[in-house]
């Protein structure tokens, strides 16, 4: 949108030709700024009520730090995604308060943190090996103002280790499950509570699990209703649609 169309549309807001609604439908379009290696979409937040998010795989070190400088030119608040310690030095060079999460392989930038009124979200993994997937979405779902709770190693080869903690299973309003190998644990948690479940498969296994596939068609196919499955390792999109849900229903209420 360049300046004049901009201040047309203001003044038509000034002039009550235009309600506020309106506007924000049109300044929910606007363009993006294009870096050119990328075209950074500074107006999803307003959309969508979450800024855009960098997916560091396959990018630079040197991208993603100015990937995430222009973002933080506009929003106080920035999360990029799969990124590797030497991505992060780059990024800690331009923007100091940076922080990374390792486990989770993700960087925020939070100059104005979401106060976690939403939630709990409850973090289950079946294995170990499925924290790292598990440990994106509770980062991401901090970062979106979520509270969270964590259960990690209850899978089904050892149930009792899941059926010790009901005090999690009472506390959850969107339970994120990860699993890999069998992917049978998110329809063991969605026979035992009455909230939304978000199945995440993994690629944990062995070679017949097929990197994830075979997890992803055991929650796809699960007996239990509610449940709702990601793409394998999406721990970011679980916490997104956990907050989303969290989010609907406190408006709701």
């Amino acid at each position: 949108m360049d300046r004049d169309r901009l201040v047309r549309l203001l003044a038509a807001v000034r002039d009550r030709g235009l309600t506020v609604e309106q506007a924000l439908a049109e300044l929910s379009v606007l363009p993006y700024r294009d870096l050119g290696f990328a075209k950074v979409d500074h107006h999803r937040a307003l959309r969508q009520g979450l800024p855009e998010v960098v997916f560091c795989q396959g990018k630079s070190p040197a991208q993603v730090a100015t990937i995430m400088c222009s973002l933080a030119e506009k929003h106080a608040n920035v999360l990029a995604t799969r990124a590797t310690p030497e991505t992060f030095a780059v990024v800690r060079e331009q923007l100091p308060a940076a922080r990374y999460y390792e486990a989770a392989r993700v960087i925020t930038l939070c100059r104005e943190p979401a106060p976690p009124t939403l939630g709990p979200v409850a973090l289950i993994t079946a294995g170990t090996a499925d924290i790292p997937v598990a440990e994106e979405a509770r980062v991401t779902a901090e970062f979106l103002g979520c509270r969270t709770v964590r259960l990690y190693d209850v899978g089904v080869a050892g149930i009792h280790r899941l059926l010790d903690h009901p005090e999690v299973l009472r506390e959850g309003r969107v339970f994120v499950v990860v699993a890999g190998m069998d992917g049978a644990l998110p329809s063991v948690v969605g026979g035992l509570v009455d909230r939304p479940v978000i199945a995440v498969p993994t690629s944990v296994g062995y070679g017949a699990s097929f990197g994830g596939l075979a997890a992803l068609l055991t929650m796809l196919n699960s007996c239990a209703p509610g449940v709702a499955v990601v793409n394998i390792d999406n721990g970011f999109g679980a916490a997104v649609l956990a907050a989303s849900i969290l989010r609907l229903a406190r408006e709701a209420g």
